[in-house]
């Protein structure tokens, strides 16, 4: 049965859900509605920032920014447990974020109005919004991980904002090895493998031996960004998909490609 007309277009195929752990279950539910096998597998850990101090000190002056944009759902899951224990959120503070996901998370927490780009997710849409244009004048904190890219603070400040930012997160390359996942490979049980960072997409081949590299490489990958799907093409994975951000655009994306092979098999 290749799950045609059933309602179950997935069906027998196993799927990498590659998020870091506590985001996996949303795309993993879809999957397994779609009649997909998820294998929940993070590539990236989440672990607090190394500078507490820095990050409670700002949070005691949320009072004196505009604008808090939040880069995604680990740094609204880190930083608002802070927020919570220390204060509350400034009544005046306008809220963005970067996409639906952590603009979700924002609104799970308590937040009301998030400004959040319609489609595309990522800092340049969110920069194109008219909130985020006119900015000369206003201060603005950006909750992120360590290390993460500078185009929407260096757009801000040359915007005239005044920019900080929160580092709230880091993010890890897992302990544990691929074994699992290249267990199921072996078994023919992977059948694609869902990326949503690039820095993912890196972990898992520094988690592989050259061999399994190979075989990983003939996966398909579905990317949620033309930036991951670049880099995934860089490492050497043949097959790669982009597709719509979020959840619901990587379940798309899977759907109809694997749609498209039941119907020519």
């Amino acid at each position: 049965m290749n799950g045609l007309g059933t309602g179950r277009p997935l069906a027998g195929r196993g799927i990498a859900v590659t998020r870091p752990r506590g985001q996996a279950q949303a795309l993993a539910a879809l999957i397994e509605a779609a009649g997909g096998k998820p294998i929940v597998f993070p590539l990236i850990e989440i672990a607090e920032a190394e500078d507490q101090a820095a990050l409670a000190a700002l949070i005691d002056r949320l009072g004196e920014f505009d604008l808090a944009v939040f880069i995604s759902p680990s740094a609204v899951d880190k930083a608002l447990d802070m927020i919570r224990a220390r204060r509350k959120l400034p009544a005046s503070l306008a809220l963005a974020a970067v996409g639906a996901g952590t603009a979700r998370a924002l609104q799970r927490l308590g937040a009301g109005t998030v400004i959040v780009p319609p489609e595309r997710f990522d800092s340049e849409a969110l920069l194109d919004l008219p909130q985020l244009r006119d900015v000369a004048g206003k201060r603005v904190v950006i909750f992120r991980g360590e290390g993460g890219r500078e185009l929407l603070g260096d757009t801000l400040r040359a915007r005239g904002a005044s920019v900080e930012y929160a580092q709230c997160y880091r993010r890890l390359r897992p302990e544990a090895g691929a074994g699992v996942l290249l267990d199921t490979l072996a078994r023919g049980g992977l059948h694609a493998i869902t990326l949503t960072s690039s820095e993912g997409a890196r972990n898992l081949l520094d988690m592989t031996d050259a061999k399994d590299r190979q075989a990983l490489h003939r996966i398909p990958v579905f990317a949620s960004h033309p930036r991951i799907a670049d880099a995934a093409r860089e490492l050497g994975f043949e097959s790669v998909h982009v597709t719509r951000a979020g959840d619901e655009g990587l379940l798309r994306g899977l759907v109809e490609h694997f749609s498209d092979e039941n119907r020519k098999s």
